[in-house]
């Protein structure tokens, strides 16, 4: 087995929207399905999603309705239209736990220290709000671990944080006295400027009708701060791009809570906290991958393009690059796996990159590295029971040989099909019988045992899509 890497300081991992599971007011979860309970859970959300909807104007409070946070998702997870899927934080966490001298706390020993922290949150809500519950825990589990043993006394803490994770970090850290404290903000596929996403999900409403959850996602704080804090909307041919506060008249947009994004944004943008104490901010960017970054305004619904200003800067597959690679005055360059947004934290690249930002310890040797070739993966989120899954994987041209790789792809539990070859470095495999619920889609190049990214799918029941 091999050793673990040293890991003095504290880290901790914050997952995205939609990745912490919620419990009631009678501790009975009401958001927490995922994996093959995914499927049932979105046809039956909509009998807790009244319970969960939060009441205007509420800022950046809690309502007072009882819901709490559990933990991290464990599986794959997510609903239609929020978004795409995205994978668990189980084995992430269990990959930190097996690979350094990181340790979760039990469930029966809560009076022990720990150095690896999941902090799981209420997504619904303001990320102003869900960075004080950050500080808050912050603070109890590092002074806990520094007061363990004498050598940790100087150890700080370094973030591992997913999608909008790294902006409730980022909040902690620039507004809320965490930098003194913060060695590192490890951001995977963070939209530091905003995902055209949220901006459709808004304006266009998401989910199968009739289970309310358009009404549901307008309501949230946390999906407007989501919202693209560049210019990013097409009103007029010939005109140039505008920012969303300024389009009046777009359904499902809340004019204060669009205003109150931008407050949020620029104000981590004008703070110069992190700066002044040292905090090293890592973003990882997944690219190459097609990525809505603009919209066309038609009528009370928006269009989403590839393309800013003529321009395909590609993206992970919900957050575009402009958005997820720089982060601050430093403008570091962003380490950038070829992998989609949901699979972000899972990626094999990735995640020996990460033995470069949480240990101390000199580069070991881990075998032989498997040179990948970059992968432009186009496939639905999801698909209904009976249709034909259709993966077209492109090899950009400036790859000596692009036009004579072997691709393959797998579903879990199924077996490796090779993709043909369309020529001009154009591949496609398509995948029949997948049975209803949650996918991973494993791609790989050169050898069929080296995955090189993972696309998530949601198999639907024929029917399922019909509102209750």
């Amino acid at each position: 087995m091999t050793s673990r890497s040293r890991v003095d300081d504290m880290a901790v991992v914050v997952p995205g929207i939609l990745g912490s599971r919620l419990a009631d007011a009678d501790g009975h979860e009401v958001w927490g399905l995922s994996g093959s309970a995914l499927l049932r859970g979105i046809r039956t959300f909509g009998r807790s999603v009244k319970g969960l909807a939060l009441p205007p104007d509420l800022g950046d409070e809690h309502p007072g309705d009882g819901v709490r946070p559990l933990g991290p998702m464990r599986d794959l997870h997510g609903l239609l239209g929020i978004g795409t899927l995205v994978d668990g934080y189980d084995g992430f966490l269990e990959w930190l736990e097996n690979n350094f001298t990181l340790r979760r706390r039990g469930e029966k020993d809560e009076a022990d220290p720990a150095n690896l922290i999941d902090f799981a949150y209420d997504w619904r809500l303001s990320c102003r709000y869900n960075a004080d519950r950050l500080a808050e825990r912050v603070d109890e589990e590092l002074g806990r671990w520094r007061a363990s043993a004498p050598e940790r006394a100087e150890a700080r803490v370094v973030f591992v944080c997913h999608s909008m994770g790294g902006l409730v970090t980022r909040q902690y850290v620039e507004r809320c006295g965490g930098a003194e404290v913060t060695r590192r903000v490890i951001t995977l596929g963070t939209p530091y400027r905003g995902s055209l996403d949220a901006m459709l999900s808004l304006v266009n409403g998401v989910g199968p009708a009739g289970i309310g959850l358009t009404a549901f996602a307008r309501g949230l704080p946390s999906l407007h701060q989501l919202v693209p804090d560049y210019a990013a909307l097409i009103t007029a041919p010939g005109e140039p791009l505008r920012y969303a506060r300024e389009v009046t008249g777009l359904p499902g947009t809340d004019a204060a809570l669009l205003k109150d994004a931008a407050r949020f944004h620029e104000a981590l943008r004008e703070s110069g906290a992190g700066t002044a104490y040292g905090v090293e901010y890592v973003p990882i960017s997944g690219v190459l991958q097609p990525t809505p970054t603009t919209a066309e305004v038609q009528g009370e619904k928006l269009t989403g393009l590839l393309t800013i200003d003529g321009a395909d800067e590609g993206g992970d597959g919900r957050v575009p690059r402009l958005s997820s690679a720089h982060v601050g005055a430093a403008r570091r360059p962003a380490y950038t796996p070829w992998e989609k947004h949901g699979s972000l934290q899972n990626n094999t690249a990735l995640r020996q990159a990460l033995y470069n930002w949480l240990t101390p310890d000199p580069p070991v040797h881990r075998g032989p590295e498997v040179a990948d070739i970059p992968l432009v993966v186009d496939a639905p989120d999801a698909i209904v029971e009976g249709e034909v899954y259709e993966l077209r994987a492109t090899v950009p041209p400036d790859i000596r040989g692009h036009d004579r790789v072997a691709v393959f792809a797998t579903a879990e539990g199924g077996p490796v099909r090779t993709l043909n070859n369309l020529g001009g470095g154009r591949y496609v495999a398509r995948l029949a019988g997948l049975p209803p619920g949650p996918h991973r889609v494993r791609v790989s190049t050169g050898n069929a045992g080296h995955v090189v990214m993972t696309a998530l799918v949601l198999v639907l029941e024929d029917g399922a899509g019909d509102g209750e």
